[in-house]
């Protein structure tokens, strides 16, 4: 095939989302440009990490990039990592950046100069393109934003470099941290896991008060896989409040595990589906638990923080955060509990922010400036960006920019589910079919 005559699209963002876009648009003939900040392509914050320990959250025979051939992941696995090869079994997120790298270098091997890298910052997006902050403009017939998830913004700068650590995932986050020192972390979900399995791991003896405001972390998958129990219809009709009580219903009759898989492949369309006021009651009331229901962690990770609790060193707390203060070598946090009485404030060497993406479309460099000139605007619920069914961003007036898309994360007030290999591969043949049928 030969490129497309009206330009390349150019992919802001080259973790797995933009790669693999760019990689089946080379497929289906497009060019485009590949614009990361890194240089990392392929991998992104998830799959970049280089211990082993972080583990995927969905077992391998669910994480082939191609939605046509199921099995790429598992086979590419048998010849390169064969100890890694059990469909049924999470494999180590290094491995699957080496896949996801490996895929994007085959295609480019197989569509020559159709996948242009660029590694950059994308400074501003224009109406021809993205400028870069070299200030080099990439002209493109179309854009795609996947910037995959940006870092906690809890913790604030006033803190200190001294005692706070804002962004566990910048380079060497995690290596101040003596064995015996004491942390708090505020957020108990994923990322809290990813960082005590790197503590515990190089040897860390100390204790950890982590606080959510409802203190929840997430579930374990079981070691076999769950058959999927098919929603029952009061599942996906009617009052939210019924559908939590039927699904409840299927859960003491199936599993909870049987019940959320069944859930999976329609939830993106039961959001669509749901009007403002329904989206608006998820978010505030059921989302914690969906989140630490569906995004589950492997057995093996899951007994590493059953074995922190058991020990004491770990302690999940339900609360809120009322203030971060620097007092020198230590850091102090002053909380109010979700119930009970107050509770004086903890101190400890260090904090680490795992509340989760900062998600801020008003706040961002790329994104504020499409809200305030109209060609964006925000979703009702003020998640993210407005698009529609294909993923395509919604102007101040709701009219669909066919030359303007949102892939994975960010997309997140559209689709509900979008961090997910299985999601996000979905959408990327949404996008696809989009841009080549115009």
């Amino acid at each position: 095939m030969t490129p497309s005559p009206r330009g390349p699209v150019a992919i802001v963002g080259g973790g797995y989302s933009g790669a693999m876009l760019a990689a089946r648009l080379a497929e289906r003939g497009v060019a485009s440009a590949v614009i990361d900040r890194t240089g990392g392509f392929g991998l992104g914050v998830a799959y970049s990490t280089d211990f082993d320990g972080h583990l995927l959250n969905v077992r391998s025979r669910a994480m082939s990039a191609l939605a046509a051939d199921p099995d790429d992941f598992v086979r590419w696995l048998a010849q390169d990592h064969p100890r890694w090869a059990d469909p049924d079994g999470f494999a180590p997120r290094r491995l699957f950046g080496l896949y996801v790298q490996d895929r994007l270098a085959r295609v480019e091997a197989a569509h020559p100069g159709l996948i242009r890298r660029v590694t950059g910052r994308a400074a501003a997006i224009e109406p021809d393109g993205v400028r870069l902050a070299s200030g080099e403009t990439i002209v493109a017939s179309a854009v795609v934003l996947a910037t995959g998830n940006p870092a906690p913004k809890t913790a604030p700068a006033s803190a200190g470099p001294s005692a706070v650590i804002p962004d566990p995932w910048a380079p060497e986050a995690l290596a101040r941290i003596g064995a015996d020192d004491d942390i708090v972390i505020v957020g108990t979900g994923l990322t809290m896991v990813d960082m005590l399995l790197v503590l515990d791991a190089g040897g860390w003896r100390g204790r950890a008060f982590a606080l959510s405001r409802r203190g929840l972390m997430p579930r374990a998958h079981k070691a076999a896989p769950d058959a999927p129990a098919a929603p029952v219809e009061a599942m996906t009709t009617g009052r939210l409040s019924e559908r939590v009580h039927a699904a409840r219903r299927l859960a003491d009759q199936r599993g909870w595990r049987s019940m959320m898989e069944g859930l999976r492949p329609v939830t993106a369309d039961l959001w669509a589906g749901a009007d403002t006021a329904t989206r608006g009651r998820i978010v505030r009331h059921l989302r914690p638990w969906w989140d630490v229901h569906r995004h589950r962690i492997a057995p093996d990770v899951a007994a590493v923080i059953y074995r922190l609790l058991a020990d004491h060193r770990l302690t999940l707390t339900a609360g809120r955060v009322r203030a971060i203060r620097d007092e020198g070598e230590r850091v102090r946090l002053d909380w109010t509990p979700r119930h009970g009485a107050t509770q004086p404030p903890r101190t400890a060497r260090w904090l680490i922010d795992c509340t989760g993406p900062g998600h801020d479309p008003a706040g961002d460099p790329l994104t504020g400036p499409l809200l305030a000139s109209g060609r964006a605007r925000l979703d009702p619920l003020r998640l993210g960006l407005d698009l529609d069914a294909l993923g395509r961003v919604l102007n101040a007036s709701g009219a669909a920019d066919p030359t303007l898309f949102v892939l994975g994360p960010p997309a997140r007030a559209a689709f509900w589910e979008t961090i997910a290999v299985p999601d996000i591969k979905k959408r990327i043949e949404d996008v696809v079919g989009a841009l080549t049928d115009a």
